[in-house]
């Protein structure tokens, strides 16, 4: 099922609608469907680097967007919908895991979380069966899908095609590098 998934989603990017495939696909990553977005955003900036901040911002709204109907189906069908999804994705474990983190860390968690290659779906269900606050769990899931895409597609418009191989290889790496240069940023104006 995911390699069909994957080659739907590929077929899509070469579609002349790309873009509102590139929407759909990042709307529906963010509470059920099981490919990532950026295997559409990286052949789009490719194929058009000029209107690489465009794309990112379809990309990045799109999601968010999306990820008020995860944030739904946690918060009114966590029992039934947001379990059987969770399951799927073999998140289960992760689910239970994440609420201390919640309790503890707030809206920091979701930025943390949700720029890097953790399923987003997992973030969105589970910040709405717990409950979490919705200005705040808005806040921090713009914050963290515009790092991950608008990073991605700023590395490939900067770059170019090179850069793509480094980035699909090793995109946990580069979210990872990035959310620790943000947290420490954020500590070190703290500290000031």
């Amino acid at each position: 099922m995911l390699q069909k998934s994957y080659d739907w989603v590929m077929d899509k990017a070469g579609h002349r609608h790309a873009i509102w495939w590139l929407a759909a696909i990042s709307f529906m990553e963010s509470s059920f469907f099981p490919i990532p977005p950026d295997v559409m955003l990286i052949p789009l900036i490719l194929a058009a680097p000029t209107r690489w901040f465009r794309i990112a911002l379809v990309c990045t709204l799109s999601s968010v967007v999306g990820g008020y109907f995860g944030y739904a189906i946690g918060y009114f069908f966590m029992d039934t919908v947001g379990m059987a999804i969770l399951a799927a994705f073999h998140l289960t474990e992760k689910f239970a895991a994440f609420k201390p983190l919640v309790d503890e860390y707030g809206a920091w968690v979701i930025i943390v979380k949700g720029a890097t290659p953790i399923p987003y779906k997992l973030i969105t269900i589970a910040a709405g069966a717990f409950h979490f606050d919705l200005a705040e769990f808005t806040f921090a899931s713009f914050i963290a899908r515009a790092m991950r895409f608008f990073l991605v597609a700023a590395l490939l418009w900067k770059f170019g095609p090179p850069i793509r191989d480094f980035v699909e290889k090793r995109l946990k790496l580069v979210m990872t590098a990035m959310v620790l240069l943000i947290v420490a940023g954020f500590a070190v104006v703290k500290l000031l």
